[in-house]
């Protein structure tokens, strides 16, 4: 088993639970992506470059879907957590219930159509 699968395994609820619908939505939707286990978390990446992060939050309660192109996404941005990051923005979850699959969808095409851009904006 690879390391990202054993940790979104040892999750507690409800993050495994979050987090393993979440690997469903990601890996059909890009079924190419690679899920490597990178900064104590589950990243995946797309052609050798990473694409999204998932992150459990057990202190606060939500798992994130983060973005490396955030700079550069336009859809759903009122939907977009920064909270004290510069560039990265995600996707914040605090149940199942709150993961919506279009949004989320919409957010990682746009990613994946962007994802040559560099990490930060330039001017």
């Amino acid at each position: 088993m690879k390391p990202a699968e054993e940790y979104i395994l040892n999750q507690p609820e409800p993050f495994k639970s979050m987090l393993l619908h979440l690997q469903i939505l990601i890996e059909g939707a890009f079924p190419t992506v690679d899920l490597r286990y990178k900064w104590r978390i589950p990243v995946y990446y797309l052609d050798d470059k990473p694409f999204c992060y998932l992150n459990a939050s057990h202190k606060k309660g939500f798992v994130d879907v983060a973005f490396w192109v955030s700079a550069h996404l336009t859809k759903y941005t009122e939907f977009l957590v920064t909270e004290n990051r510069k560039v990265v923005k995600s996707l914040r979850y605090f149940s199942v219930d709150d993961i919506n699959e279009k949004i989320l969808l919409t957010v990682l095409e746009e990613a994946h159509q962007l994802k040559d851009k560099g990490f930060y904006k330039r001017k």
